[in-house]
C-alpha cells in the first residue's frame, strides 16, 4: 500500500486561458511538504505562462478543501532545518499567490483547516459552498498560526483573526467566514458555485492581462506573507 503521506500531488489543465490548479492528497487533503513544494512551482510557473489569463486553485474531494499540512510530518520534525522546511511549505504556496500576476479565484468546496484557511485568504476571489467551515487548529496542537496568520489576519482583520486563533478547537461557518471577508460569495451546492466560477473566468479570460496584472499590484497581492519560525 505505501505511505499514505507519500501519496498526493498537483494536476494543471488550460482551457480557453483559464487555468485550473488541483492539488489533492488521500488524508482530506492535508499536504506534505512534497505537494506543497509543487504546488508553489506550479502556481508560479501558470503565472508566468502567457496562455493563461486567469487561474482557479481547487482540490479534489467534496467535504474536504484542505485539513492543512500533513500532521505526521509536524509530529516528526526532530531538528530546526527540519522545521524550518516544514513550516516554510505554506508560506511558500500562499507567497506564490500573492506575487502571481494573474488573478486567481479560489474554489472552496468543504472544510478548511489551517494552511487552507491561508490558501483562501491569499486568493484574490474566493467563492465556497454552505459545507465551507473554517478552522485555524494550530494551538490545539502546541504551535501558533505563523505562517498563515500574517496573510489571515491581512484577509479579515485583528478581531477576527483573534478569534479564529485563539478558539482553536471550534469550527466557524462558511457564513461567518462570508461576513469577515474571507469568502466573496456562498453557495448551497458545489454546482452553483462552480456556475459562478464558470462565468465569472470566462469573463475574466476575455480581459485585457495587462489590466490584470494592474489591477492585481493594486490590491496589494504582491507583499509577502512573511514567515516566523
Amino acid at each position: 500500500m505505501g505511505n499514505p503521506i507519500e501519496k498526493g500531488g498537483v494536476n494543471v489543465s488550460i482551457k480557453n486561458h483559464i487555468a485550473s490548479i488541483e492539488f489533492h492528497h488521500p488524508l482530506s487533503n492535508s499536504l506534505p511538504g512534497k505537494v506543497l513544494q509543487e504546488l508553489a512551482k506550479t502556481i508560479t510557473e501558470i503565472g508566468n505562462n502567457d496562455e493563461v489569463t486567469v487561474i482557479i486553485l481547487k482540490s479534489a474531494g467534496e467535504r474536504a478543501f484542505c485539513a492543512g499540512a500533513s500532521f505526521d510530518e509536524l509530529i516528526s520534525i526532530d531538528n530546526l532545518e527540519t522545521g524550518k522546511i516544514f513550516f516554510s511549505g505554506f508560506a511558500n504556496v500562499i507567497n506564490a499567490a500573492r506575487k502571481c500576476p494573474k488573478i486567481i479565484i479560489g474554489r472552496v468546496q468543504g472544510k478548511a483547516v489551517g494552511g487552507g484557511v491561508g490558501m483562501a485568504s491569499a486568493v484574490d476571489y474566493c467563492m465556497a459552498t454552505k459545507f465551507a467551515s473554517v478552522k485555524l487548529s494550530e494551538l490545539a496542537v502546541g504551535i501558533g498560526p505563523f505562517v498563515v496568520g500574517p496573510a489571515v489576519e491581512r484577509k479579515i482583520g485583528t478581531s477576527a483573526m483573534s478569534q479564529l486563533s485563539i478558539n482553536a478547537t471550534e469550527w466557524q461557518t462558511a457564513q461567518w467566514a462570508k461576513e469577515k471577508g474571507l469568502y466573496t460569495e456562498v453557495f448551497e451546492t458545489v454546482e452553483e458555485m462552480d456556475e459562478a466560477i464558470d462565468k465569472l473566468t470566462t469573463t475574466l479570460s476575455k480581459s485585457n492581462p495587462e489590466a490584470i496584472q494592474l489591477l492585481k499590484k493594486f490590491s496589494g497581492k504582491e507583499q509577502n506573507t512573511g514567515t516566523a519560525y
